[in-house]
């Protein structure tokens, strides 16, 4: 008997001679070469701040990656729809590659306009990877009847876990290859950035190995004959219509709620728990440790996913964890020294790496379940409203104290919660019993 690795990509299906695709393959190669791209951009967002300080030109940059994200998102599964998921993740690739390339000579005439061009990038590799993912769990849940809901939390658990792992891996080698120099400066940036250019360019060669998907994501979207101007009355129509539907304006503040969440760790956390106790090196060991139990909540949050009541106890959990870290820091937070500085930001850390990892997992299940009509259209959505709050702390947080930023962050998580738990416990069952 051929075991998993012997298995072809393709097999012979006896019953109705169709070619049945092997979906838990690709989706192993959707995740690796995430990691191999994200490993690169991870790592150089996380210095940006240090190494392009001159002119705020580093945060600035990423501010504006960050609102060219948010307005492309708004036309990115229109051009997923056009391009088909796969092509659009290869394309989207280029972006991470471009930026991480500007590094090599930063200034505003080369970041700027790397930073513009990788907000169209990302919006349309995340679309492009949520359509796929999730059109690749129902067609392997189809293939081998299985349930479609437990399927779709078991790959997201295996992507974001291989994709959480980014912040590790990436830490690992900018501490192996960047050293402090004499009056602050650093030197092997240049080498690190050759081969961060390096795994994004085997990131986006591996995604040309994935199976074309034919479910309705990349059929009957496509008509060459169908005109611009139509297209796009269509993408405007679908943005109104899940604007309008109560499911999505729910699960909207904790969507934005997970930006925040994410930006609050690059920005905030970095600059005002890690360094006053670690220093700038201690950066990398605190992001690793984020990066570790990230990776292991999402893979342990993926396999207990089966439907709406896990995704609401799972996100549940992660919430509470995240508010006690909040109510931690506001209330007794301090620069203190010796074993306990550096445990205090570990500690925060890794319990934020969980938050972090219960969000990633549910929302991308979640949504593959609310709007499995409409993919592309809802996880733009995501993406929208991700990029928008990330956006808002990155030009915000330098004029604001952390404490007025907790305080945001608190009030911003209970409120999300409130909407969500309201959907998945009143609202779903209303439609559920109408579809009935």
């Amino acid at each position: 008997m051929a075991t998993d690795e012997e298995a072809p990509l393709v097999v012979e299906n006896p019953k109705n001679q169709n070619p049945i695709v092997n979906h838990e393959r690709d989706i192993h190669i959707l995740s690796c070469a995430f990691l191999l791209i994200f490993l690169a951009y991870g790592a150089a967002q996380n210095l940006e701040s240090t190494i392009n300080t001159e002119g705020n030109l580093g945060t600035t940059s990423l501010g504006i990656l960050y609102l060219s994200f948010m307005f492309c998102s708004i036309f990115a599964s229109l051009v997923v729809r056009k391009l088909g998921s796969k092509n659009a993740l290869i394309l989207g690739s280029t972006g991470y590659w471009l930026f991480v390339a500007a590094n090599l000579m930063p200034n505003w005439y080369t970041m700027v306009p790397a930073s513009l061009y990788l907000g169209f990038a990302a919006s349309i590799i995340w679309v492009g990877q949520g359509t796929y993912l999730t059109s690749t769990a129902r067609s392997h849940a189809s293939d081998h009847i299985l349930n479609e809901a437990v399927i779709i939390g078991k790959f997201n658990g295996e992507f974001w876990g291989m994709f959480a792992s980014h912040q590790f891996v990436g830490n690992l080698i900018t501490l192996a290859l960047m050293r402090d120099g004499e009056g602050g400066s650093t030197s092997g940036t240049t080498t690190l950035f050759l081969v961060f250019i390096g795994t994004i360019t085997l990131g986006a060669v591996l995604m040309c190995f994935l199976s074309k998907r034919t479910g309705k994501e990349e059929t009957g979207l496509q008509d060459s004959s169908a005109s611009f101007f139509f297209s796009v009355v269509t993408l405007f129509k679908s943005i109104i219509t899940l604007l309008q539907d109560i499911r999505m304006l729910l699960v909207i503040p904790l969507i934005a709620y997970s930006g925040l969440q994410q930006a609050f760790v690059w920005a905030e956390f970095t600059k005002y728990i890690v360094v006053p106790t670690m220093g700038e090196s201690g950066v990398g060991g605190a992001m690793a440790v984020y990066g570790v139990f990230d990776a292991i909540c999402s893979l342990v949050a993926g396999h207990f996913t089966f439907g709406l009541s896990s995704i609401s106890i799972i996100v549940s959990g992660g919430a509470l964890v995240q508010a006690a870290v909040l109510a931690w820091i506001l209330l007794s937070h301090s620069v203190t020294g010796g074993v306990l500085g550096i445990l205090y930001p570990l500690l925060i850390a890794a319990l934020w790496g969980i938050g972090d990892g219960v969000l990633n997992t549910q929302l991308s299940a979640l949504l593959g379940i609310l709007f499995r009509d409409d993919l592309e259209g809802a996880f733009a959505q995501l993406k929208l409203w991700q990029s928008f709050a990330i956006a808002i702390v990155f030009f915000l947080g330098p004029y604001i104290s952390l404490q007025t930023m907790l305080v945001i962050m608190f009030a911003a998580l209970c409120l999300s919660m409130s909407g969500f738990l309201f959907l998945t416990l009143k609202v779903e069952k209303a439609f559920s019993y109408r579809a009935v």
